[in-house]
């Protein structure tokens, strides 16, 4: 999948964008574009249009709490992951509520659906609140996202990855080094038949980065990469797990590995190797990625990567806190990963 390419916003007249640097853009009055915003219907179309070019050009977002807010504060900080009923962002978000109560900010939790294009929408309607920082799960935002987030004047923290062009601060792993080193270890293990189940790997960019390190660590061995099977969702579930060992081993019956691109559909791919009548690891070994809980109480227990994802959390929120506070800049902070090999391979 390409790496997005950034593309810079318009530089406004200093700090974030302003009602006024979007009407000097559009050729128009402050009050018009004030109308515009507000869903007045009697702009002219072409005149609107102006508008909007101008407010996508420089990140611009209204903000609905300026004439209720005497303070410039509002006490939150606004967090946005891909789920909320997958465990580990679940323990992300829980670490950030954490570490926020020795402060006196609120958290506001958003979640994506893995999709970058609804990530945009909460970005801005984030925005218009006007919080104290953001954290963001992932390093790949639309190019309007980033124009908002680079003009907000706020703090903005990337985690669960290391992007190439980061917004702001960085707090997160490298997925394909992670995967890398689960390779690296099965291949100890004496495995040499490698399969790989995936999911829309469109949709989620860190699923995207670990098949690359998969990739990275057969080649590096003179393995072949090639058994794979992608179930077009995201996230993907233990359901597609089920359904994915199926088709591998329909396709590569020799295989004898699969590595999942996280712990549920390896818990799914287990179950139905049980009902297959195949035994975990004899006849087929099976690893995850992630450490969720249900990996350490399977029978057998999963061969995953533990990422840490409540210290991620944890993490994002002293980082914000240090920058709001000004005892810190943007950094980028690398958490730890370990593999952490169980009974299923």
């Amino acid at each position: 999948m390409p790496t997005e390419r950034d593309q810079r916003p318009l530089e406004a007249s200093g700090g974030p964008p302003t009602m006024a640097d979007v009407a000097r853009i559009a050729g128009v009055s402050a009050m018009t574009v004030s109308r515009a915003l507000k869903g007045n219907s009697y702009i002219a179309k072409d005149t609107l249009q102006r508008i909007l070019s101008a407010v996508d050009q420089l990140g611009y977002v209204l903000d609905r709490s300026a004439g209720s807010l005497s303070s410039r504060r509002s006490g939150f900080i606004a967090a946005i992951v891909p789920s909320i009923d997958n465990s580990n962002f679940a323990d992300t978000a829980r670490g950030i509520t954490d570490a926020l109560e020795q402060t006196s900010m609120q958290l506001l939790l958003g979640y994506t659906n893995y999709s970058v294009e609804r990530e945009e929408e909460l970005i801005e309607s984030m925005l218009r609140r006007r919080p104290e920082g953001i954290i963001l799960t992932g390093g790949q935002h639309t190019p309007k996202a980033r124009a908002m987030l680079a003009n907000a004047g706020i703090p903005v923290i990337e985690t669960w990855d290391i992007p190439e062009n980061p917004v702001d601060a960085v707090v997160g792993f490298s997925n394909a080094d992670a995967m890398e080193a689960l390779v690296d270890s099965l291949v100890g293990q004496g495995y040499s038949r490698f399969g790989f189940i995936i999911g829309s790997e469109a949709s989620d960019t860190r699923g995207y980065q670990r098949h690359l390190g998969f990739d990275r660590a057969l080649r590096r061995h003179g393995l072949s990469g090639d058994r794979v099977v992608s179930i077009e969702a995201a996230p993907i579930r233990m359901s597609h797990g089920a359904e994915a060992i199926r088709h591998l081993l329909q396709r590569f019956p020799d295989t004898d590995v699969a590595v999942c691109v996280s712990d549920l559909p390896a818990f799914g791919a287990i179950m139905e190797c049980r009902r297959m009548g195949l035994a975990v690891p004899h006849d087929i070994a099976i690893a995850g990625f992630g450490d969720y809980e249900i990996a350490s109480v399977s029978e057998p227990a999963i061969t995953t990567v533990n990422v840490d994802s409540y210290g991620i959390g944890t993490q994002a929120a002293e980082q914000m806190i240090a920058m709001l506070e000004n005892r810190a800049s943007a950094a980028t902070i690398k958490t730890f990963y370990r593999v952490e090999l169980r009974s299923s391979t």
